[in-house]
């Protein structure tokens, strides 16, 4: 039985035919040169244009086979970055922020100094400021009219805007810490002081002012300043009798109003005298 014969196509035969040529001379060309050299020249054979073209084509053909059949090569992966290097954190120190007190500055300053050291008074309870006519400032706490010497007063500070400092385990007439360029002021609760038997809690609103005592570290919380007055001190009714309220020096009868001594309320405040003062009474 006959082997079934491969039938090779044109082009292919033309690129056989085409190396076959080649191979052909390269032999020749290892061939000893002739003895006799010939003098008729001989043209060399010159290929068919048919040939060439037949060739062409086959390895036109043989290279788009080839392209087809060709593997598809993945391109390489790309490297991967290399990690970019970590600096290390800076550490900024910080710095705390002191939020220092709002320090209350005066309104005013009434402090007046006398002119002159008079001698004490002891015959009608005349303090040693009232030998001779002197200034006064006349300021409401709760809705009654108070005058306090100028020689005792210092400043005024106003209450707004500002918050008093509460301090554990005080008594109930100490309102709190007043920050002020003098220093800490201790707030007193006037009223609970000059009016401890019809005291009520509400007197604690609509406080507007602290009044600092000259010589003292603490002021008087007051509702409303009104305005200063000079006093002779025959138009005051001294009391001579200070038994049951010794900061009371007297009333003064034409301004309606009770004339305070700073000096014995601020030894009644020292002495602790306070634990002797009425009941308070609560609305």
């Amino acid at each position: 039985m006959n082997r079934p014969v491969k039938l090779k196509t044109r082009p292919q035969l033309a690129l056989e035919s085409y190396l076959d040529a080649l191979l052909q001379e390269a032999t020749e060309e290892q061939l000893p040169e002739p003895i006799v050299v010939l003098e008729a020249a001989v043209e060399p054979a010159v290929e068919p244009a048919s040939t060439l073209d037949e060739f062409q084509l086959a390895v036109l053909e043989e290279q788009a086979r080839d392209a087809q059949v060709a593997p598809v090569v993945a391109p390489a992966p790309e490297p991967e970055p290399l990690p970019a290097r970590v600096a290390a954190p800076v550490v900024v120190p910080i710095t705390p922020v002191v939020v220092a007190p709002v320090v209350a500055e005066p309104v005013a300053d009434v402090h007046m100094p006398p002119s002159i050291t008079p001698p004490p008074v002891n015959g009608d309870g005349r303090p040693a400021w009232a030998a001779e006519p002197f200034e006064c400032l006349l300021f409401d706490v709760a809705g009654l009219t108070l005058a306090v010497p100028l020689v005792c007063l210092g400043s005024i500070y106003s209450l707004q805007g500002q918050e008093l400092t509460p301090l554990f385990g005080q008594p109930e007439w100490f309102l709190g810490i007043l920050p002020s360029q003098a220093g800490n002021l201790k707030v007193l609760d006037t009223a609970r002081w000059v009016m401890p038997d019809r005291y009520r809690d509400d007197f604690r609103e609509g406080l507007q002012y602290v009044i600092s005592v000259q010589g003292y570290e603490w002021g008087l919380a007051v509702h409303q300043v009104s305005r200063s007055l000079r006093l002779d001190p025959n138009e005051i009714k001294w009391r001579s009798q200070r038994g049951q309220r010794p900061w009371l020096a007297g009333t003064v009868i034409e301004h309606m109003c009770a004339l305070l001594d700073v000096a014995e309320l601020a030894e009644l405040i020292a002495s602790g005298a306070v634990k002797s003062m009425p009941q308070n009474k609560r609305s």
